[in-house]
């Protein structure tokens, strides 16, 4: 069940991307950047600069990293090669990965296997004498869930890069729809990685975006680190650059109460973190159309 009002929510949507950043009632920072080639680049310069400031205090770096947004791999190898930023101090646990109806891993061919993808444009372009060592990659499958729990409980995680869905999720943490165990925030903010069936709301969006919106070749399933381990980082900076889908979500985060229909709000209590999103993703249909006046019977 909703615990966001139509009429809350439909005011929320209708504010100009221009005042959210510095709205008196905004519950979590905003930046917005003009485009996805400005947010990649600053996605990536910082994240290559906290590595950078790791290796000057001769201290590992533990980060948790996402398949996406695409657009800051690019600038990120380039960076680190042309840098010489040595990644040997840097840990990498992935945050999610998709799984077919019996929850086994995807052929490497799919474009949903994230391995893959983050092994070709994140590993794959770092000059090998820079690069994250094989044996300090955690990716996460169903048979991994126990080894990778523990290995972030060894030290604490610097850092939890991340995007977000149509429903606020983090990492493949999406709004628990099911009608015989809805959970609490508190329960949420505990989640830990597990395997699960994913949404149908999540796996039309997915359709939508990548297959022409044949929902049929959507991994129905997946496993994802839990909101306690992605909370638990001294810093979380999210990024998004797709625009249309994101839109209602980020209005929410930014000024709903913390929800589990929206995970991403629980956000708002991380003592260090930061929304980044491009003017396109920060625009919402609602605001730019004055005419589109609802009664109180559509709100």
């Amino acid at each position: 069940m909703s615990h966001i009002e139509a009429k809350q929510l439909y005011a929320w949507c209708k504010l100009p991307a221009s005042e959210l950043s510095g709205h008196p009632l905004r519950k979590i920072p905003l930046r917005i950047v003009s485009d996805s080639a400005a947010m990649g680049l600053l996605m990536a310069r910082e994240f290559a600069d906290d590595i950078k400031r790791a290796n000057g205090e001769e201290r590992p770096f533990r980060a948790i990293v996402p398949c996406g947004p695409k657009a800051w791999y690019e600038p990120f190898v380039r960076i680190v090669n042309e840098e010489r930023i040595s990644l040997a101090r840097v840990t990498v646990f992935h945050m999610d990965e998709c799984l077919d109806w019996q929850g086994r891993p995807l052929h490497p061919d799919d474009p949903y296997n994230f391995r893959s993808f983050m092994e070709t444009h994140f590993y794959g372009g770092v000059d090998p004498e820079l690069a994250v060592s094989a044996e300090q990659r955690y990716f996460p499958v169903p048979s991994s869930i126990e080894l990778i729990k523990a290995k972030i409980a060894e030290a604490e995680i610097d850092l939890t890069l991340g995007g977000w869905g149509q429903d606020g999720h983090l990492a493949y943490n999406q709004a628990r729809r099911h009608p015989y165990s809805a959970i609490t925030v508190e329960q949420l903010r505990s989640s830990e990685i597990r395997v699960q069936d994913n949404n149908p709301d999540t796996i039309i969006a997915l359709a939508q975006r990548t297959y022409g919106g044949a929902y049929q070749f959507v991994p129905p399933m997946s496993i994802t680190l839990g909101m306690k381990e992605c909370l638990s980082a001294r810093k979380v900076r999210i990024y998004s650059d797709t625009g249309a889908w994101k839109q209602t979500a980020l209005r929410v985060v930014l000024f709903a109460e913390e929800t589990a229909e929206y995970p991403m709000t629980l956000l708002q209590s991380h003592p260090d973190a930061l929304i980044t999103a491009t003017l396109e993703t920060a625009t919402h249909p609602i605001s730019e159309h004055p005419e589109w006046a609802f009664n109180e019977v559509n709100v």
